[in-house]
């Protein structure tokens, strides 16, 4: 049995890692994936719990504030891996909404307790975020920019899930003449 507590402390530390090593831009986007059935030891969609997700949610929240970022969350397979965010976020990004409501058993338990938590929730099809993490190997990498560059921390596992934290950079062009800052 995974300790919540636990949890929350090792999400804690990995975001304070992951901060000492990003520069964070205002208003850019922070794609969660997160496998809650992963994260307690059973096969991805099979297992899925509000409760850890209830828990992490409050830790992303307080990172999302310190950095002046917004969350977004990847459903699961069954709703092809569509994003639950804000509605004023929606419409900065110029994204369109789609109908569907994220529920435990499609959409996944973290991102149907961001959808319940969220002051006006909408779900997008794709974004193309500036940060990211994986928990459980859930396959944001379709979410992120075009660059992504993999950020290291001293927590390689959420419970019993491998997490993986991203940031993203312009693309480089011009070959071997070309200067970059």
């Amino acid at each position: 049995m995974t300790d919540l507590h636990d949890l929350q402390n090792d999400l804690k530390q990995a975001l304070i890692e992951f901060e000492q090593q990003v520069k964070f831009t205002e208003d850019q986007l922070f794609v969660v994936g997160c496998s809650t059935s992963e994260v307690m030891g059973e096969k991805i969609g099979t297992a899925g719990a509000l409760n850890v997700a209830e828990v992490l949610y409050k830790e992303f929240s307080k990172f999302a504030q310190r950095n002046n970022i917004h969350l977004v969350f990847q459903g699961c397979e069954h709703i092809n891996r569509a994003l639950t965010l804000e509605s004023a976020v929606a419409k900065k990004y110029h994204l369109e909404p789609v109908s569907v409501i994220p529920v435990r058993t499609a959409g996944g338990s973290m991102s149907a307790y961001a959808f319940s938590q969220l002051t006006e929730p909408v779900v997008v099809e794709s974004i193309q975020a500036h940060y990211g993490i994986d928990i459980g190997q859930t396959l944001i990498g379709m979410h992120l920019k075009a660059v992504a560059v993999p950020i290291r921390t001293s927590v390689k596992r959420l419970g019993n899930a491998v997490i993986t934290l991203a940031t993203t950079r312009p693309k480089l062009i011009g070959g071997e003449r070309a200067q970059y800052k």
